[in-house]
């Protein structure tokens, strides 16, 4: 593995962990009126669409990438899910 390849993983892996203070602001807040319901559900989708093209790559940057994005990003959407106010 080069310094690129690594470069990419470190990357790969640590972009998606911004979604963790989303998920504790909204928990913090107990709500998450200030994020769109169908923005989190569209993204979400999209990375379960593109999940499966990364799962199976050979390169392995978009392979962790994929992983972490999809477990990281879910956890978002239902975090969104659960703290929605009923109107």
């Amino acid at each position: 593995m080069d310094i690129i390849q690594l470069l990419g993983i470190i990357g790969g892996v640590t972009m998606p962990l911004w979604n963790i203070p989303l998920i504790m602001r909204i928990v913090k807040r107990k709500s998450s009126e200030d994020i769109s319901l169908w923005w989190a559900l569209g993204v979400w989708a999209c990375i379960v669409i593109m999940a499966p093209a990364g799962f199976v790559s050979v390169d392995i940057v978009l392979k962790m990438f994929s992983i972490v994005n999809l477990v990281l990003f879910s956890g978002v959407a239902v975090t969104v899910i659960i703290y929605r106010k009923k109107s």
